[in-house]
């Protein structure tokens, strides 16, 4: 039986949750503020949309192969080295990244080498960021019981709900006078969070190790099957959503470049907002993660659905902040399923399979979204609004289980 830290008590939070918090909101908020400047920048790059598709597939690919590395390596040597190894690594990446998009807008690069250099910048971060997630689950996992796993996880996507609404928030502001500027400050971020990490991770952890070796969870370990598929559909969702949405501001509602950078910018603020007060909700929900997922799924299925009949900026605001309502409840529920599921020694390795799982999402949806939504503008949210739905009814035999398993594991201080 999976168990925690004997200092956690069921109702306090651990400290290390805080630093944990702290490079999420900034990581995060980097990423999203490319994230909302994307389609404004592949317009004025002369780039297709398929071409901003295939720079954040490389991203996913490098976070597929990486993830449950990063995962195995925190098992052995700890999440303190690895959460810091990964963020170093993501700082220098991310800002070379955004120097290379600078450098092509203001000088005017061939968009060719632009691509390049779009490709190349997001392969190195995805790779180097997929060990903060992964290490940031399994300490989490290693310091809380398994009934409070839930409110964790969403304390710490409140640290990047926050994030997503300052990030955009300012790339709107910001983008109508000037694209570069808002890539420069997000350039900075990650170097932030990797001193602040260096500075309040805990340095007194030891590596999780089984009494006997054992190998690490397969990707295709029957415990972690269900997280797998809800962490891979519920990226697929998010990545589409986000890549698709600048596009989508400039092709359907009829803007220029510089005004759909700002309702992209506005919407991906509403989702930060949405999120944020789901996540806080879930805090103090006492609910098995099976229910949250099947009521995330399907509110945030029925939300996208009706992304295809916004015509306004302020319909697609509301569908964005309708369907992370949904979001909000079903990742943290994702980790703790998947935390539950295994031992201790296994916390970094399932944590990475998750993680995989996302970073397959991040190649298959942009990529995916990208390329149908040159048939139809509105094509990508249907997509992802049946992906979502399909998942409603497929816990529910499991449902009394774990509401029953939530009951009867009731940790007390000690694990």
């Amino acid at each position: 039986m999976p168990t925690s830290d004997p200092a956690a008590s069921p109702d306090k939070m651990p400290s290390c949750l805080k630093p944990l918090m702290f490079q999420s909101f900034v990581c995060t908020m980097a990423l999203m503020t490319f994230a909302a400047l994307a389609g404004p920048i592949g317009r004025s790059l002369g780039l297709a949309p398929w071409h901003m598709g295939i720079a954040v597939t490389a991203g996913g690919i490098a976070w597929i192969l990486t993830a449950r590395t990063w995962g195995s390596a925190s098992d052995r040597h700890g999440r303190r080295p690895v959460l810091l190894g990964g963020l170093g690594g993501f700082a220098a990446s991310y800002a070379g990244l955004c120097l290379i998009t600078a450098l092509a807008l203001e000088d005017g690069m061939p968009a060719l080498a632009a691509l390049a250099g779009l490709v190349a910048g997001r392969t190195f971060a995805g790779a180097f960021f997929a060990a903060v997630p992964t290490a940031g689950a399994a300490m989490i996992a290693d310091h809380v019981a398994p009934a409070r796993r839930a409110a964790a996880m969403g304390t710490l996507g409140m640290a990047s709900a926050s994030a997503m609404v300052i990030g955009p928030a300012v790339a709107g502001l910001i983008a109508p006078y000037d694209l570069v500027l808002p890539l420069l400050v997000a350039a900075a971020l990650p170097v932030v969070a990797f001193a602040t990490s260096w500075w309040l991770l805990p340095r007194t952890e030891k590596p999780q190790r089984p009494a006997a070796p054992r190998p690490p969870p397969h990707l295709t370990d029957r415990r972690l099957r269900r997280p797998v598929i809800l962490a891979f559909v519920g990226m697929v969702a998010v990545a589409t959503a986000q890549m698709v949405v600048g596009f989508y501001a400039i092709d359907r509602l009829g803007l220029a470049p510089q005004e759909g950078a700002r309702v992209a910018g506005i919407a991906l603020t509403c989702v930060g907002v949405a999120l944020m007060l789901t996540q806080a909700t879930v805090r103090v929900l006492r609910r098995p993660p099976d229910v949250l997922v099947r009521v995330g799924a399907a509110v945030a299925g029925l939300a996208f659905m009706g992304a295809v009949f916004a015509v306004t900026p302020l319909l697609l605001y509301l569908c964005y902040f309708l369907s992370a309502i949904g979001m909000g409840l079903l990742w943290p529920s994702i980790s703790a399923m998947a935390a539950n599921a295994v031992e201790p020694h296994e916390q970094g390795s399932a944590a990475g399979t998750v993680s995989a799982a996302q970073g397959l999402g991040t190649v298959v949806g942009p990529l995916l979204a990208t390329v149908i939504y040159t048939v139809d503008e509105t094509a990508p949210y249907v997509l992802i609004a049946l992906l979502l739905l399909a998942l409603v009814p497929g816990g529910a035999r499991r449902t009394a289980a774990a509401a029953r398993e939530t009951i009867t594991e009731a940790p007390t201080p000690g694990g």
